[in-house]
């Protein structure tokens, strides 16, 4: 489910909000007046301005909202591993997902109205009905950022509650709704420790408008659902930037198999980390066969332009491995929190594969759960576990690997061209040049 707020600003609306449903993604459609370039405006009408603008579940017709941006594995890229059913960390049973995207205005910054590009994500490892704790672990491969709650996680070896992915400025207010929510749920005791991650928008969003809310968290959590996740341009994804391009939520999965039994490891991003030069692609370097296209700064209204370089230039701007990434694992494979530990830590293998150097700038921070072993948290009772041997290990490794850069790459391939904050401008990364890149080295027909 996409819920949908609109914060009240009285301008234009940054790129419509796109949700993606089996092979499908379903664009809500209604948008306020964009004023935006006609490539960027083409996929907006019009919506009033309200606290709840768009509810879409999983009964709405994708047919109804227009066409998809293509997956990775849609366009035919070649990829490592056997993915699940949906290609998304939904594809661990029982795993929930829920976003809520906020856009809003154009043009010049004003600190406190806009332009908003912003909005939050929430995981359940259990979905919201459970308050049963799963086995998780956290790794950090470069500090440069912030997710709560990890001491206890590290600590105890459990994880309660949502993980929960927004902008920087935003992690007191997600942390203080999470905590609300689950104390009017009655699933804590005296104390609540949220684990609430984040990576910064504040180059295309106004963050110091403080626009996320307790409202849009709690919608986040209680719009979450099993099924198909969206990607590109929403949640707290919306005004992330990953590789110079356009980037955000991604998400992807990979079947095991672990002493004949069949198994699913499942990874959601929130992708804003990377320079452009040693971006990759199925052992392609993208980068350097796409080396324009860099983020810069359109004509505002009044003909000026608050930043440098202007897009009318084509110089751009690459700035290097800057910025940050979440990465949320999520597997059925019974192991304990000492294997998650090993496991979480391969996540940065697949950002570097996909060219991340966890630049000093970055905030590089992973979480793991396993959902096997229910229980295992009871205090009524004494524990009867089961963990997979660590000899046995090493698939799960490779499926960590191989879906966190899958989940990078389609962040990158479900978003598209979006305008913020001063006009800065970041492109989507083009699915046509993609692919006579990759049909350039033979790695596509």
């Amino acid at each position: 489910m996409i819920v949908n707020f609109p914060v009240p600003y009285k301008g234009a609306a940054g790129p419509g909000i796109r949700a993606r449903r089996a092979s499908a993604v379903i664009d809500p459609g209604p948008t306020v007046d964009s004023g935006l370039p006609s490539a960027e405006a083409s996929t907006m009408g019009r919506r009033s301005v309200g606290l709840l603008a768009v509810v879409l579940t999983a009964s709405t017709s994708a047919g109804a909202f227009g066409q998809t941006r293509a997956r990775a594995r849609e366009l035919g890229i070649p990829l490592e591993g056997t993915p699940g059913p949906l290609n998304a960390i939904t594809d661990v049973a029982g795993v929930e997902v829920g976003v809520v995207t906020l856009i809003s205005g154009a043009g010049r910054l004003a600190v406190g109205t806009g332009p908003v590009r912003t909005g939050v994500t929430a995981v359940l490892p259990r979905g919201k009905e459970s308050a049963d704790e799963v086995y998780a672990a956290w790794f950090t491969l470069n500090g440069n950022g912030e997710m709560t709650g990890t001491t206890w996680v590290e600590e105890s070896g459990f994880l309660g509650g949502p993980v929960m992915i927004t902008n920087t400025h935003s992690v007191g207010v997600v942390h203080d709704a999470v905590i609300e929510w689950v104390v009017k749920r009655g699933k804590t005791f005296s104390w609540s420790l949220p684990v609430v991650a984040e990576t910064w928008d504040g180059g295309m969003n106004d963050i110091n408008g403080f626009h996320v809310t307790k409202a849009h968290a709690l919608a986040a959590i209680d719009s979450a659902r099993t099924g198909p996740v969206p990607e590109g341009n929403v949640g707290g994804g919306t005004g992330m930037t990953c590789h110079q391009f356009k980037g955000g939520t991604g998400t992807s999965s990979r079947r095991v198999a672990i002493l004949d039994q069949a198994f699913t490891v499942g990874v959601l991003v929130q992708c804003n980390y990377g320079g452009r030069a040693r971006l990759a692609v199925a052992g392609v370097p993208v980068g350097t066969e796409i080396p324009d296209l860099l983020p810069c700064y359109a004509r505002l209204g009044d003909g000026t332009y608050a930043g440098r370089p202007e897009c009318e230039t084509g110089r751009g701007e690459d700035l290097g491995d800057q910025g940050s990434i979440i990465v949320v694992v999520a597997t059925d494979v019974p192991l304990l929190p000492h294997q998650l530990r090993r496991v979480v830590k391969r996540a940065a293998l697949g950002i570097g594969r996909m060219g991340g150097i966890g630049g000093d700038s970055s905030g590089d921070i992973f979480l793991a759960f396993s959902t096997a072993n229910p229980g295992a948290s009871d205090p009524r009772k004494m524990a009867a576990v089961r963990a997979i041997p660590n000899d046995l290990i090493n698939p799960v490794f490779e499926a960590t690997i191989d879906a966190t850069a899958e989940a990078i790459l389609n962040a990158m391939l479900g978003a598209q061209t979006m305008t913020g904050a001063n006009g800065r401008k970041v492109y989507a990364l083009p699915h046509d040049r993609l692919l006579a890149a990759l049909r350039k080295y033979g790695r596509v027909p």
